[in-house]
Parts: structure tokens; sequence; C-alpha cells
């Protein structure tokens, strides 16, 4: 692995960012060539953190004196689409984002389009769908261990359908692999339903997947927060941790908890943004599988404007895909702008000095 080499660009320096870059200079067969970051003195704190002298304000002034092998862009949700397109049209062989995608629907489609006609590979970001355990329990449906699906369910994602909610989504998409045809939903309170944001707002819906199930989307936790996913013997449960597995009943009729032993997997102490990353240097080397794509996180941002959609409506059905692309969901302020602009500012003191 060592012998080949990534050249990363890192866009976008806040917490996050400080997390991929601090993962990307780890990784012994990858090294930051260049670092885009707006605000002149963090940019300043993590270039020398990392070693790195390659600065710029922005992703379209590197991206015109540098082409890397990747780009991970980790930007507030309003600047995302400017600095994906400006990577893959400077010729990158990847580039990854995180969540939310966009807002926009009809951005998220540019951002998917543009990767795909110049062939640049387009990873997603740190959700858990690209969580090892996920992807092992996943890969253990697939191959029947657990008996054919004939259930699912979704909990407490109806806050922040678009920031948080993507989580549900992707995963629910993994585990039983399908797509959502057709979404019901009810939202409260009504003046966050008619505010075009995600924030504050409640939704509750019924999703029906492409493959003939139906699925219960609880708003509020129930008390899980996750996904569930259920055969005739099996039960299987992602609550924001690896799945847990309930196979066959006792004599009263309970689940019988299963311990599974997942594999171990190298630089865990990233948690499950491993996975995602170390997935999209696979597929930019082989043309592997994404565990967490630019089209997943596409997909869970459409949902979630469908699932506001019908809830707006008055609960009529809406069926997917969207034809209206310019729908849109605004998520929290937070993503939208950046902590910068809240009560959530990092300053270049927070930069953690290098290791």
């Amino acid at each position: 692995m060592a012998e080949k080499r990534h050249r990363v660009a890192i866009v976008g320096c806040g917490r996050m960012g400080e997390i991929y870059a601090d993962a990307y200079s780890t990784y012994p067969d990858t090294e930051i060539v260049a670092i885009a970051e707006y605000n002149p003195e963090r940019r300043k704190a993590v270039g020398e953190r990392f070693g790195v002298t390659a600065l710029y304000q922005d992703a379209p002034a590197l991206f015109r004196e540098i082409v890397p092998d990747v780009a991970a862009v980790i930007l507030p949700v309003k600047y995302v689409k400017e600095a994906v397109v400006a990577a893959a049209e400077a010729g990158v062989k990847g580039v990854s984002s995180d969540k939310p995608l966009a807002a926009k629907l009809s951005d998220a489609d540019d951002m998917v389009r543009v990767c795909d006609s110049r062939g640049v590979v387009f990873g997603g970001g740190n959700l858990q769908r690209a969580m090892n355990e996920v992807q092992e329990a996943a890969g253990r449906i697939r191959e029947g261990r657990y008996g054919k699906l004939i259930g699912a369910s979704v909990h407490g994602w109806g806050n922040q359908v678009s920031g948080g909610g993507c989580q549900h989504i992707s995963v629910l998409r993994l585990l039983t692999g399908a797509e959502i045809d057709e979404v019901v939903a009810w939202g409260k309170p009504a003046e966050a339903l008619e505010s075009g944001s995600d924030t504050g707002l409640t939704l509750s819906s019924m999703f029906r997947l492409s493959n003939g199930m139906e699925c219960s989307g609880f708003g509020e936790p129930t008390p899980g927060r996750g996904v569930d996913v259920w055969s005739e013997e099996s039960l299987i449960r992602w609550n924001w941790a690896p799945p847990e597995v309930y196979q066959g009943f006792d004599e009263h009729g309970h689940r019988l908890h299963m311990d599974i032993a997942y594999a171990p997997y190298q630089w865990s102490e990233f948690g499950y943004l491993t996975g995602s990353i170390r997935s999209f240097l696979a597929a930019v080397e082989t043309g592997s599988n994404l565990w967490i794509s630019g089209h997943d996180l596409r997909q869970a941002l459409e949902v979630a404007i469908a699932t506001r959609e019908s809830a707006l409506r008055g609960n009529v059905p809406v069926k997917l895909p969207l034809e209206d692309r310019s729908l849109a969901i605004y998520p929290s302020a937070y993503r939208w702008h950046g902590g910068d602009f809240g009560t959530e500012e990092q300053t270049p003191a927070e930069v953690t000095p290098g290791r």
C-alpha cells in the first residue's frame, strides 16, 4: 500500500476538515499537498500543523495551480457545489464531500453529473453507512444469513432530516438493498414545515421501497434512533453503533441476542470516517464500490425533500424520483453557513498542534 501515493487537497479546515486532514496525514499511501481555507489565520495554523506550504483562500484558486489526485471538500453546504465542480473540472481522479450534499436538488444533480461525465470518483463523507461493521452486516444480509427481509423501520430520523436524516436514509438503502419509491409524511410544527428549512421540524413518514417493502419512519426516538430491518427469524438493528443482531426466539417468544464478532480494522481511531476514506481511495485505484458516494448523499437529500413536500401538501403520496428538481430543503444555519457565522466559531488557537 505504501508504494502507491495519493496526492490530496483538503478544501475547508474547520473542525471536521482537520479530522480529514489528520486521517490523510496518517495513512502511509497519502500525502496532503495543498490546503484551501478562507480564514487566513486558521489556514496558516492548519498548514503549519500538517507541514503544508501550498495554501489557498478557496478551491478555485487552489485548482488553478495544483491538480491533486484526490480532493476532500469539507465546507459549509452553501459552498460545496462550487468546490466539487472546480475539482472535477480541474481533472482530479476523485473528489469527496460531506453531509448534507446540498440544499437544492438540482445542485446535487449537477455535482453528480459533472463527476460522472468526467470519470471522476465522487465519494461521500463521514456517514455511518461507511462504518466497517455496518458494511459487514449488510454483506451478511445480502448473503442470506438472516433470511429474506420482510420489513424495515426508521427511528428518530425526523429532526433535521437533511443534515442528520441522511444518515438514516443511507443506512436504510444499504441494509434493504432498495430505493425509496414513494413517501407519505406528517410534519410539525406548522411554522417549521413552511419555513423551507429542516430546523425545528419533526417529520414522520411511511416509505414504500422498490423491493415492495414498506418502512415506517418515526420522527422521534422510539426509544431507538436508528434503522431496524427484519426477516421472519431475525432482526438487524443499527442504532448509531455497530449493528446488533437478534436471531431466533427463546421459550417465551423473545428474540435472542447474538454475539457478533465483527472484524477489526486498521485506523479505527478515525471511526467510520476510515471506511469512507479507504473505500474512496480503493475506488480511485481499482474502480471498486464506494461505501458512501455523492450519489448516496443526493438520494438522501431527495428523500428529505420529498418527505417535507408530502407533509406540506397535506400528507399526499409523493413519488420518487421527483420531477421538480428545483425543490430544496435547507439544513441548519450551522451546516449551511458554517460555525464561524454562528455561535460555534473555531478560532485558530483551537487548531490542535502537530503530533
